[in-house]
């Protein structure tokens, strides 16, 4: 039923960037980007809602970017300035594919329900 498939992984030099790509099967309405590295908790990275309002954590700052082309169903993360602390599996996350209705759930986990399978990133120094 919902498929998220994320690509544009792959290694990369501190300072270096990389464009991620998340193909979904339906409309995208709340979407979010997740990262896990081993031993680490799950932590939200970017996130934007059904109005194409953004959130960012703190540790991110300006070096991340979310975007969506709602006409391909694709959900984009530009990371500029990337540092070996970003090494991580990287997931596409959403409440949903369709469309209406508003939702705002920021860097929640829990709020997101279908996930993709992640894509790997490794930064060296």
């Amino acid at each position: 039923e919902v498929r998220l498939q994320e690509s544009g992984g792959g290694a990369v030099q501190a300072g270096g960037s990389l464009k991620l790509s998340c193909a979904a099967s339906g409309p995208l309405r709340c979407v979010a980007w997740f990262r896990r590295s081993p031993g680490i908790e799950t932590a939200g990275v970017a996130s934007i809602n059904s109005l194409g309002d953004t959130h960012y954590p703190d540790t991110v700052g300006d070096r991340f970017r979310i975007s969506k082309d709602d006409a391909a169903n694709t959900l984009f993360l530009q990371m500029d300035n990337l540092k070996p602390e970003d090494t991580a599996i990287y997931y596409c996350a959403a409440d949903g594919v369709r469309h209406g209705g508003y939702c705002d759930f920021g860097l929640v986990q829990s709020k997101y329900g279908y996930w993709g399978q992640g894509t790997q990133v490794i930064v060296s120094s």
